[in-house]
């Protein structure tokens, strides 16, 4: 193996990583302090380093992650809709959404990227095994590596996930009129993958609103919608099709 400083695969320039995962890679406990002490690594945070002179953005982190997570790491919902050209209102340089089924690592909130890194746990709304049936994850090419953008059919899902608390109705339903192009075969494993009952309901409301070729594609019995009703918005009108309540202005 060569020296860790000259090994550019372990710790390409423009990324991090963790002292922990450093170890479990062969690297010795005192070449790490040597390169801090030479200046050859600087520190992002505790227990993370990075090689001087190029700075770590947004995209190096998350190749960064790819690097070293052993469950996908990616950007996703209205992070991926803006990347892809679908969310003008999201100002991607100042938010980056990032979807995992781990929990997020405490360093990534120290990290100094000029973004806030806002993290999603991925286990109340995907199923893993189908979702990795779905092929709905990108990579992405960067300097000496990659990183992992959702797909506009997954990062819209994931984003419905987020109505009304994140994400008002109506902004969803403006990124779905710009939604022309989606995959029928992709949003079909997609929706028996996904887990949140209310994001199916809403997508194929939403569907509804602006019949783009594919939703004739898309029959809503053959996905589990759940039973009972939901309530999406606090005195809304009832939508007896899929059993949410719905802004008046969205209703008839």
């Amino acid at each position: 193996m060569l020296p860790i400083t000259e090994n550019t695969e372990l710790l390409p320039y423009g990324q991090l990583a963790t002292r922990q995962w450093l170890l479990t890679q062969g690297v010795e406990v005192y070449q790490i302090d040597n390169s801090l002490k030479s200046r050859k690594f600087e520190s992002l945070a505790r227990g993370v380093v990075a090689r001087p002179g190029v700075p770590v953005e947004w995209q190096g982190v998350l190749a960064s992650l790819y690097r070293m997570f052993e469950c996908p790491v990616y950007v996703g919902g209205a992070s991926a809709l803006a990347q892809h050209g679908l969310a003008h209102y999201i100002q991607l340089q100042t938010v980056v959404d990032i979807y995992a089924a781990q929990p997020a690592p405490s360093w990534i909130s120290k990290l100094s990227c000029n973004v806030e890194f806002r993290w999603h746990t991925t286990v109340q709304i995907w199923d893993a095994e189908k979702l990795l049936v779905a092929n709905s994850l990108k990579l992405v090419p960067l300097h000496q590596g990659c990183w992992l953008l959702a797909s506009p059919e997954q990062a819209y899902l994931e984003l419905l996930a987020k109505v009304p608390s994140a994400i008002s109705f109506e902004q969803a339903d403006n990124i779905m009129q710009s939604l022309v192009n989606l995959s029928p075969r992709r949003l079909d494993v997609l929706l028996h993958a996904c887990k949140h009952v209310l994001a199916k309901r809403l997508f194929f409301f939403f569907a509804d609103r602006y019949q783009h070729a594919w939703r004739n594609k898309l029959q809503p019995k053959s996905y589990d919608l759940g039973a009972g009703k939901r309530s999406v918005i606090k005195g809304g009108n009832f939508n007896k099709a899929y059993q949410i309540t719905v802004p008046e202005a969205f209703s008839g």
